[in-house]
């Protein structure tokens, strides 16, 4: 948890503490819950305590981790998808039932998407529309990250409840719908090294040339545009709990 402090807002953090510290007050009177579950988001642990008789609060950690290489317009790029967040949701059972309604908030713990970057020496390679050769001597290396805000608000709707409310039953099967508003991915890409015109001529390095740097910003332009419609992210997990 306190990982997760160090990477988040004091505002949204005190939302987050306050309600593990809630649910901790309430597990000795039946009110508290606990599951797991798997998501868009990765897998998770939650818990969840009673407010009133129609809500609860919710709080829980998901983690998703997957890596791929892939090329582009000459670059190999080792990227790595890490997805770490925490949530917070304060549920309402309007119908007193298992259908719910929760609004909440979303916080990304560290950066989500990152990447390594490099082209070989004489290689070919285009930044912003512009081709250049990667010097043999001091090849282009770099890395590149794309982030979204830190803190997103959620909207979601599901069905089951952590903290059933008849006393004879334990478990549950919680399964959840939504959305949450994370904004434009933001890309950040910085290469090192030499370029050189296509030929092999005039070869310079990058931090010197201002076209180059132009190009660089272009390319990460255009990474933000393809990627405009992570604006919204989908909620969408089923998992199991239990009631103490």
């Amino acid at each position: 948890m306190k990982k997760v402090v160090r990477h988040c807002g004091i505002s949204v953090c005190t939302v987050l503490l306050a309600a593990v510290s809630y649910g901790q007050s309430k597990a000795d009177s039946g009110s508290f819950g606990i599951g797991v579950k798997g998501s868009l988001l990765g897998g998770g642990v939650e818990a969840a305590a009673r407010v009133t008789h129609r809500t609860n609060v919710r709080a829980g950690f998901n983690m998703f981790s997957y890596s791929r290489t892939f090329n582009k317009d000459g670059v190999a790029y080792d990227g790595q998808l890490s997805f770490k967040t925490v949530e917070a949701h304060y549920d309402i059972f309007p119908f007193a039932g298992a259908f719910h309604v929760s609004p909440g908030v979303l916080i990304y713990a560290g950066t989500p998407i990152t990447a390594n970057a490099s082209v070989p020496g004489n290689q070919t390679f285009s930044l912003g529309g512009t081709s250049y050769l990667s010097d043999l001597s001091v090849p282009v290396t770099g890395n590149g990250n794309i982030k979204f805000n830190q803190a997103a608000p959620m909207a979601t709707i599901g069905w089951g409840n952590l903290v059933p409310r008849k006393s004879s039953k334990h478990f549950s099967i919680p399964v959840e719908l939504g959305v949450a508003f994370q904004g434009s991915p933001k890309a950040a890409l910085n290469l090192a090294g030499n370029v050189c015109n296509t030929d092999g001529t005039n070869c310079r390095t990058i931090a010197s040339d201002s076209t180059v740097q132009a190009n660089i910003l272009s390319e990460q332009n255009k990474i933000n545009n393809s990627m405009r419609f992570f604006k919204e992210y989908p909620i969408i997990s089923v998992g199991f709990g239990y009631k103490f």
